[in-house]
């Protein structure tokens, strides 16, 4: 706004624009019951493959979710701090319970877990302990 002419009664007015859009950034709430529908458990990456064809740099993953889940694939942005031969045996979270979603040419069938480093890039979500295939977060 650099450069407007703020008239007087136009201050409220662009304050209340502010909070809504400050407000538009903060997650609804939800219940545990809301929490208790996803099912996000530990798998073990078991095979890691470049994705060339997808929009950003990735790799699809085959974890081992052990039973009942056993082996999904997933897609994951998370070339900038992982190489694939580093990613093989590595415990990761991810949701289970989605439907397949399709990016690209590739079926993803789990969405694994990361969060942002300073720079945006993914940082997986982890153990950091070796817990059993399949276990579930509570």
């Amino acid at each position: 706004m650099t450069g407007a002419v703020i008239r007087q009664g136009q201050l409220p007015a662009m304050i209340m624009v502010m909070i809504e859009v400050v407000g538009a950034l903060i997650m609804t709430d939800a219940s545990y019951d809301d929490f208790l529908k996803l099912d996000i458990r530990c798998g073990k990456i078991i095979a890691v493959l470049p994705f060339p064809e997808a929009r950003k740099p990735a790799y699809k993953l085959e974890i081992d979710f052990g039973a009942p889940v056993g082996v999904r694939k997933s897609s994951a942005q998370i070339t900038k701090h992982y190489q694939p031969e580093d990613l093989v045996g590595k415990q990761v979270m991810a949701v289970v319970n989605f439907p397949p979603r399709q990016i690209g040419p590739f079926m993803s069938e789990v969405l694994t877990l990361g969060v942002p480093d300073a720079d945006g890039e993914v940082v997986l979500v982890t153990p950091d302990q070796i817990v059993p295939a399949g276990g579930k977060l509570f």
